[in-house]
């Protein structure tokens, strides 16, 4: 491992090489290599780098790290409650590091270094910050056929080829196997799990050669005349009574005929809209032109050479095609006295499947320039009511309930 990446507990990648610098009339910020990273959930990070401003500025008031900014205001990571315990700072000689302990993957973000000087303009913020991708490894059936199986040790970053891998079956470390795939003979009994080498503290979640399907939601939701994507994986037993496992069917249904399950794709009321395609043991559902009678549980079936090698995996996934029913949660600092910041986020009652932005409004004014998730208030005016929409392919849907502070102005009061 690299000297650089010797200093960074917990890192798995290293996507940039070289020092980001931003500067502008003597303020600057730059932070150290790499500026692209990923660790495994558990770990710690450290995160550095190094600040300038002009000669005029005689000191420096405040540093902060941060990863959401809205309205103007920059929240400080030790007042999130979010980090509360697994942050800290450290600063000498324009010099910082942060460095966030117990990672979650939640804590995926991007991170900027923010100072604030004597200066009347005295305020600089390193941009673009360093991008953090925390991650779990996790064991997925590529390919099933006959008295084999192939398997790959899968994230949601881009891991490298030249890291090494650790493949263990039943608690054991199976020798030679380095690579991020592994293909052996398994038992129904057999249990399997990968880690990265110098990260084996943080292993992913076994897995079982018995009968299965994997479901990557198991609630979602869309709107009338939308489109929808289900996924999933699914895994058997290699070998069953000394004879080879081959499927001979898969599909996914909602109904039944005649008492067995019936193929979307054979369906009337799914008639050209539906597309389901799979690449080894991984499948997708497509659903197009979403109507109110699609609500429904989706599952996926498979059906092998077994006389009962038939498998369903159930419970299945919740379609909801309606109002997403959003709704505002409002999450103040309680760090200390001196951090006043509340920040408003727009929830729906389920995950939302088409691409979106939101849309704030004050007091009935929409508010210009913020579309995230969440919408971050230096205070709270007493006299004020916030709620969200969220707009998709350009026209605005679904609009929240307000919140406030005074019941009477609001349906929902914040507490």
């Amino acid at each position: 491992m690299t000297s650089t990446a010797a200093a960074i507990s917990g890192l798995i990648t290293l996507l940039l090489t070289s020092p980001v610098v931003q500067s502008q009339n003597g303020w600057g910020v730059t932070y150290r290599q790499p500026t692209e990273i990923c660790a495994l959930k558990g770990s710690t990070v450290t995160i550095s780098c190094t600040y300038e401003y002009p000669y005029t500025v005689e000191r420096v008031d405040k540093t902060l790290w941060f990863t959401k900014e809205s309205n103007n205001v920059h929240v400080d990571l030790r007042s999130d409650p979010d980090y509360s315990d697994r942050v800290e700072y450290q600063r000498e000689n324009k010099a910082c590091t942060l460095t966030i302990r117990d990672l979650r993957e939640t804590d995926s973000a991007e991170y900027k270094f923010r100072f604030i000087t004597n200066h009347i303009t005295g305020r600089y913020t390193g941009e673009p910050g360093v991008t953090l991708s925390v991650t779990d490894l996790q064991v997925q059936v590529i390919t099933s056929t006959y008295s084999r199986s192939e398997l790959m040790c899968l994230n949601r970053c881009s891991l490298p080829d030249r890291f090494t891998y650790i493949w263990y079956k039943n608690g054991q470390k199976i020798q030679g196997q380095t690579s991020n795939t592994y293909s052996g003979y398994f038992v129904d009994t057999d249990r399997v799990s990968c880690a990265v080498r110098g990260q084996e503290l943080f292993p992913s979640p076994s897995v079982s050669f018995t009968w299965g399907v994997t479901y990557t939601s198991t609630k979602i939701c869309g709107s009338k005349g939308s489109t929808v994507v289900i996924h999933c994986s699914y895994r058997y037993p290699s070998r069953v009574n000394n004879v080879n496992t081959r499927v001979t069917d898969r599909f996914w249904f909602v109904k039944t005929k005649y008492n067995e399950p019936l193929d979307l794709k054979e369906d009337s009321d799914y008639s050209g809209r539906v597309e389901d395609q799979c690449n080894g043991n991984s499948c997708t559902l497509t659903i197009r032109d979403l109507r109110e009678t699609d609500s429904a549980e989706y599952k996926f079936r498979f059906i092998t050479n077994h006389e009962s090698g038939r498998y369903t995996g159930s419970p299945g996934v919740m379609l909801s095609v309606s109002d997403p029913q959003l709704q505002v949660d409002v999450r103040k600092s309680t760090v200390n006295q001196f951090s006043t910041w509340t920040e408003l986020t727009c929830r729906s009652n389920c995950q939302l499947s088409d691409p979106h932005s939101y849309i704030w409004y004050k007091n009935g004014e929409k508010v210009e320039r913020e579309r995230k998730e969440y919408y971050i208030l230096d205070g709270f005016d007493p006299s004020n009511k916030y709620y969200c929409s969220i707009e998709v392919s350009g026209h605005e849907r679904f609009r929240s309930p307000p919140v406030c502070e005074f019941a009477p102005l609001c349906f929902t009061r914040i507490k």
